[in-house]
């Protein structure tokens, strides 16, 4: 069964690990993962190309050719170049081993040059060879040239909104497929919307706030997408259950929000009529845990800035 390879950004590091998981078994629910370090292994009859589309923390991707106990290749390993005019070789160390790398890169470079017609490319080649070292494996990999992933356009913002890479990654813990829906009853200025339907997941939208729902509204129309938006309190859950299949969402909290009441009062209300049987990923802060007890599948701790740091729970 075809591996893939995904380096992973250290930014949020368990978030992103966990991220690559859902996705892969989303995609294929008996899916192998092996983690080393912000290096994922995984082995899945799904491309992961597919995987890296909906990913959020990935910095380079490929498809593992074999594991490596030395340098050594032959014609054979770089087969993958058969119909490439140019290629690139790159060197990922995530060993505690020191390389020199440009000669190590220099050095394949030269001894693939012998078994291959395509040239070397630095810049956009047709195909990218890597040799990745860790403390544990050492691994043989390669990638196709693919046009960068576009990001849904925002025409307006609002301050302390949720980040679109949180969002993202919030979407993909829960496992939404393509052609489900999602509901975000706290939308704003349509974040989770926007990032729900780049991914091909519709979106409901909800806002006691007008402002905010027309806000969203621009930022949908700007990118042709169709999500709805229903200005009404976020207990109108209740009333379309039947119309979603998760929820994603940032509780409002601090001076920028508008809502009465406290935000420990909106997350116990909000807590208390969540739909059964739906999948559900919230955000809310840190400090308001402990009053709450509350529990899920797993949760998370996003340090924002010295007074704000954020728990992001998964149901």
């Amino acid at each position: 069964m075809p591996e893939s390879f995904f380096v992973l950004s250290k930014d949020y590091l368990e978030l992103a690990t966990d991220e690559i998981t859902a996705i892969a078994k989303m995609y294929d629910r008996f899916s192998k993962i092996k983690i080393i370090s912000n290096l994922v292994i995984v082995q899945s009859k799904t491309n992961g190309n597919e995987i890296v589309k909906r990913a959020t923390f990935v910095k380079t991707s490929g498809q593992i050719l074999r594991k490596m106990s030395g340098l050594f290749l032959d014609e054979e390993n770089v087969g993958v170049l058969k119909n490439a005019k140019s290629f690139v070789c790159r060197v990922i160390n995530l060993s505690s081993n020191q390389f020199n790398i440009p000669e190590l890169e220099s050095s394949m470079g030269d001894m693939i040059s012998k078994f291959s017609h395509a040239k070397v490319k630095l810049e956009n080649p047709d195909i990218t060879v890597y040799l990745i070292f860790t403390n544990e494996e050492n691994f043989f990999g390669f990638s196709e040239k693919h046009e960068d992933k576009k990001r849904p356009i925002k025409v307006k913002k609002y301050p302390h909104e949720l980040e679109w890479k949180l969002t993202r990654v919030m979407i993909n813990l829960i496992g939404l497929k393509k052609g489900q829906t999602l509901c975000d009853p706290f939308c704003g200025t349509g974040t989770t919307l926007l990032e729900s339907e780049s991914m091909g997941i519709n979106a409901i939208g909800i806002d006691f706030d007008e402002k905010m729902c027309e806000i969203s509204k621009e930022n949908l129309k700007i990118n042709n997408y169709k999500s709805k938006i229903l200005k009404s309190d976020f207990q109108k859950l209740t009333k379309i259950s039947d119309d979603f299949d998760g929820i994603v969402t940032d509780l409002p909290y601090g001076r920028s929000s508008k809502a009465s009441d406290k935000p420990e009062e909106i997350l116990k209300k909000f807590m208390s009529i969540m739909p059964k049987n739906k999948k559900i990923a919230i955000m809310y802060k840190q400090e308001l845990d402990p009053k709450m007890k509350l529990k899920g599948l797993k949760k998370y701790q996003i340090y924002r800035h010295k007074s704000l740091t954020r728990t992001i729970l998964i149901k």
